[in-house]
């Protein structure tokens, strides 16, 4: 209770900066000192549009094209991401409640998520209205550091209070629109990688592996074999021209890149015919 005291300044200053650039920070800030957090990035995901990033702060030694380099695609295989925008999950959640068991050996975790800075994630997922959410991720930085659930269990107790306070905010920042949208678009660009080449199933395979599913968690969500999902991937590396999971990481990368934004073509025509 005495924690839940002290912060109530902070929410009253949140209120008072409703619809204001100072809001953001007042917010996060508050979070961090709340669990003892030592960083806090506030991205929207709207509905119309690409994520967008309403608070970050550049942390020592690590490169500030970091998070623009998530904005162009990396963040389709965030975990966080995923859950709100796939599963429509909302609420307080650790890195270790998304991620997959291989994510920290896992490509996106390889080549962007392990230079963010940060050593671990808890995150809250806040639904907007039309589909827009927010995700105020805070971070330790510290070598080794976790989470633990009582960090959690302390969001838990204020997150109907600070989901409202971002509905108000943030619903004076996004203009939804019903059409089919640039990051509805690119989740289709996610699923069509390798329309062009691959069999229905291996696309369903090279999906999940850039996910950072390993081999037999695979094999449970598309109910085969180990074997037979070893089979899929071998196939699907030949017929793109790769080895391993890491090239098909840069592939998908570079083919996202030079992606004309038709949801129902495959990103590698595009790549493949610039080269």
């Amino acid at each position: 209770m005495s924690k839940l005291i002290d912060i109530t300044p902070a929410f009253a200053q949140a209120v008072e900066q409703l619809g204001t650039e100072h809001f953001v920070l007042t917010i996060a800030e508050m979070l961090c000192e709340f669990i003892g957090a030592d960083d806090a990035t506030i991205i929207v995901y709207g509905h119309e549009e690409l994520p967008t990033i309403s608070l970050a702060r550049p942390l020592a030694g690590k490169a500030e094209s970091s998070l623009t380099t998530y904005l162009t695609g990396p963040f389709l295989l965030d975990p966080f991401y995923r859950a709100a925008a796939y599963d429509k999950q909302f609420g307080v959640f650790r890195l270790a409640d998304l991620a997959p068991a291989s994510f920290r050996t896992s490509e996106y975790y390889k080549n962007w998520y392990k230079h963010c800075g940060y050593e671990d994630e808890c995150g809250l997922l806040i639904p907007l209205l039309n589909e827009n959410f927010i995700n105020i991720s805070m971070g330790l930085t510290t070598g080794g550091a976790r989470f633990r659930k009582k960090q959690t269990k302390l969001l838990a107790s204020i997150y109907d209070l600070t989901a409202s306070l971002c509905r108000k905010h943030f619903s004076e920042v996004i203009e939804a629109q019903n059409k089919t949208t640039l990051r509805e678009r690119m989740h289709r660009s996610l699923a069509a990688f390798g329309a062009s080449v691959l069999t229905r199933r291996e696309r369903q395979v090279i999906e999940l592996v850039l996910l950072g599913h390993n081999t037999r968690l695979i094999g449970e969500k598309l109910g085969i074999s180990i074997e037979t999902v070893k089979l899929h991937r071998k196939h699907a590396y030949a017929k793109l021209d790769i080895r391993s999971q890491a090239e098909l990481f840069f592939l998908f990368m570079e083919a996202l890149a030079h992606w004309s934004g038709d949801p129902d073509t495959d990103p590698l025509i595009a790549y493949q015919g610039g080269k």
